[in-house]
């Protein structure tokens, strides 16, 4: 058999080099071209929102109040905290009106929600204001995938006329039931993530070189064992009044013309000599003389867990009706009550521009009161007119009350004439009797109310809060506990 020689294999070496000089040729290419391609990677395959925004409402287009409800889902793999996040609700203004909002319901709690009405500088796309809603610390925070559930608002005119709808960027009607909502936008750290600003902005598809546009700080927080209000309201059957924690009187007996209290005297109108311009709670005594013609007008907390601390509210006291003959003996009335038999507290303030019980006026009684069956109780009258805004405050500690006016301390009781038990915080118009005829209608007004359960402090230091509160958009919330 014929030997046969072997051929040797072909080297491959060439083919290898040749196929990295192709990979270096493109990587190189790439790199340079890079600039050039990653925008239009970007425009195809745009990051994910951080956020996804679910609205609905239950209102057409004209009603007394604008009602978004609103959802936030975090689409991250991270935890989201709801002090990141500010949303953005657009709407135009009717006549240039002056608007409010409140929070009716959240999860988390109203009280861990702020917001502000902003005037945009350039109108654009059915919009010229947003609200714009922000949370404290206290709200929480957003697991993966988790959702916020709904976030209840009212946005109305301060003026109480009913709203167009029409043109507002955010509203929509068919809306229903939950839906995803592009012209509601969100926002992450002050970055759009989410929806669709009126002038066309849309979250940037590099969110890394994304410039911040909203409100990046968070919320400060409130303190505990503090109440706060400044009667950002409808009217006496808004359902925010009630979330609250405010009840209005309609209940039958005294003081005053027994069985006359009535929810129409309790109303929310603007003012603006109010903090920030904004509303006030008015309390209306009207009659014509008979006790069928009288309603009396109060308004009170549900709740009777307040005691030791500070108590302060801002009123008009008036000395004149809104409406028809002046002389009646009413009383306009600031007070606290509470507890039972042996517990039984309360703390009054009691201003009658007529006088009142046989005794002249303008007067104010300070009156700490033990027993209110046996009228044991201990007072102060104030002889003056209060015919105009004041501070007005109750201090509780260590058994000692004392009552003051813009600063000016009145009276001071202590000992057994001290509060035993929780109290409700108290507003009330009423009449003392009807010493005449005819149509005439008074009215008491309070710009806001503050508790603090912790201190005793002055007015100045009671006012910067106040302040400060207003700024960062509280108009409400209760951190007081149950006593």
């Amino acid at each position: 058999m014929a030997s046969t020689r072997r051929r040797p294999p072909r080297r491959r070496v060439w083919p290898k080099i040749r196929l990295l000089l192709v990979v270096a040729v493109l990587a190189a290419g790439a790199t340079v071209t890079y600039p050039y391609w990653k925008p239009l990677y970007k425009k195809a395959n745009p990051d994910p929102p951080e956020l996804l925004v679910r609205y609905r409402t239950d209102t057409p287009a004209t009603a007394p109040a604008a009602r978004p409800s609103l959802e936030v889902f975090n689409k991250t793999d991270k935890p989201l905290p709801l002090s990141d996040v500010t949303l953005r609700y657009w709407f135009t203004a009717d006549e240039s009106a002056s608007y409010a909002f409140n929070c009716v319901n959240a999860a988390f709690g109203c009280s861990n929600l702020a917001g502000r009405v902003v005037e945009m500088d350039k109108p654009a796309g059915n919009a010229d204001r947003y609200l714009e809603i922000r949370f404290s610390r206290a709200a929480g925070t957003l697991q993966p995938g988790a959702n916020s559930k709904g976030i209840d608002l009212q946005l109305f005119r301060t003026d109480h006329k009913k709203l167009d709808q029409a043109d507002d960027r955010s509203f929509d009607a068919k809306m229903t039931s939950y839906r995803e909502a592009r012209k509601v936008t969100a926002y992450n750290k002050g970055v759009l993530v989410w929806g669709e600003e009126p002038d066309g902005t849309k979250p940037a598809d590099d969110r890394s070189k994304a410039k911040a546009t909203a409100a990046a700080d968070p919320v400060p927080e409130v303190p505990e064992g503090v109440l706060f209000d400044n009667f950002d309201y409808l009217g006496a059957k808004d359902p925010a009044l009630f979330k609250h924690g405010w009840l209005v009187r309609t209940s039958k007996g005294g003081p005053g013309i027994e069985n006359t209290w009535s929810a129409d005297g309790v109303t929310f109108p603007g003012d603006e000599q109010a903090l920030n311009s904004g509303q006030v709670l008015r309390l209306r005594a009207s009659t014509d003389g008979t006790e069928a013609g009288t309603k009396q007008a109060s308004l009170g907390t549900a709740a009777s867990k307040f005691r030791e601390g500070t108590y302060a509210a801002r009123i008009h006291f008036s000395d004149k009706p809104t409406t028809g003959d002046k002389g009646d003996h009413v009383n306009q009335t600031f007070y606290t009550i509470g507890g039972k038999g042996a517990a039984y507290s309360e703390l009054d303030n009691e201003y009658m521009p007529n006088g009142g019980w046989g005794r002249p006026g303008p007067k104010l009684d300070t009156v700490t009161w033990y027993d209110h069956k046996t009228n044991d109780r201990v007072y102060q009258t104030t002889n003056k007119s209060l015919d105009a805004w004041h501070t007005v405050m109750i201090r509780v500690k260590d058994d000692v009350v004392s009552y003051w006016i813009d600063g000016k301390k009145l009276f001071v009781s202590s000992g057994k004439y001290a509060p035993r038990a929780g109290m409700s915080v108290n507003f009330n118009h009423w009449f003392i009797d009807l010493p005449f005829k005819g149509e005439r209608a008074w009215d008491m007004k309070v710009d806001w109310l503050y508790y603090n359960a912790n201190d005793t402090l002055s007015a100045k230091e009671v006012q910067a809060q106040v302040e400060d509160f207003a700024e960062s958009g509280r108009n409400y919330f209760d951190t007081v506990q149950e006593s």
